[in-house]
């Protein structure tokens, strides 16, 4: 089994979200993509987070009839800072040996991976999925990671990625780039402007119902 670990606070959730795992596991033959809410994300402390329990319930409504999607509320049931080496663990522990795990992000936050807790054990532990933006170049990993760990991984054509001689890969991967932002949502929702086409309309009317994001709460 090949499973996509797509983690992020999904403050909402999105269709850029839902584009681009439905994609990943076309392109990189998973037979799940796992949705996990941060319950407490340690890069992004400049704003108050929607309480989990309510981005939590988008998603569940946003993949709604996909079976190849499903969420997981392991962060929220994990004390402190929600770690992505923690949660791989959690998954590998969790489940049966041959599990193979693709650690999904943003090409932004890969390029960044140097500054995340136990970076190294965790890029051993399960590949790495990198949605690319526009215009970008495979210039491989020496810009990234430190130049002796750099030169372990080999490109493998076969595979379109960068192996390491321990097995996992990493594997940069165009997906359809939706400009769309949780942000530019939230701020939509505040400035009472029209989100229909962001996010699923199920997720607008969860919004509209809770009162989220400076909406005005509706009754049921």
């Amino acid at each position: 089994m090949k499973w996509g670990l797509f983690g992020g606070t999904f403050d909402p959730v999105h269709f850029g979200h839902l584009r681009a795992a439905q994609e990943l596991i076309t392109l990189l033959h998973l037979d799940r993509v796992v949705f996990i809410p941060a319950a407490n994300p340690p890069h992004k402390t400049q704003r108050a987070i929607t309480p989990f329990e309510h981005r939590l319930q988008m998603v569940k409504l946003a993949i709604a009839g996909n079976d190849s999607f499903s969420v997981s509320d392991v962060e929220f049931s994990r004390q402190g800072k929600s770690y992505s080496v923690d949660t791989v663990r959690y998954f590998l522990d969790a489940h049966d040996q041959s599990l193979e795990l693709y650690f999904i992000t943003g090409q932004d936050a890969f390029d960044a991976i140097t500054t995340w807790r136990e970076w190294e054990t965790l890029l051993g532990l399960c590949h790495f999925a990198v949605m690319t933006r526009p215009g970008y170049a495979n210039g491989g990993l020496e810009k990234i990671l430190p130049r002796e760990l750099a030169a372990k991984y080999v490109y493998t054509e076969g595979r379109d990625g960068f192996v390491h001689p321990g097995g996992r890969g990493v594997f940069f991967r165009k997906t359809t780039f939706l400009d769309i932002s949780a942000s530019d949502i939230r701020e939509g929702v505040q400035q009472s402007q029209s989100i229909q086409y962001l996010t699923p309309e199920d997720v607008i009317r969860y919004i509209a119902s809770n009162g989220l994001y400076g909406s005005v709460k509706r009754e049921a």
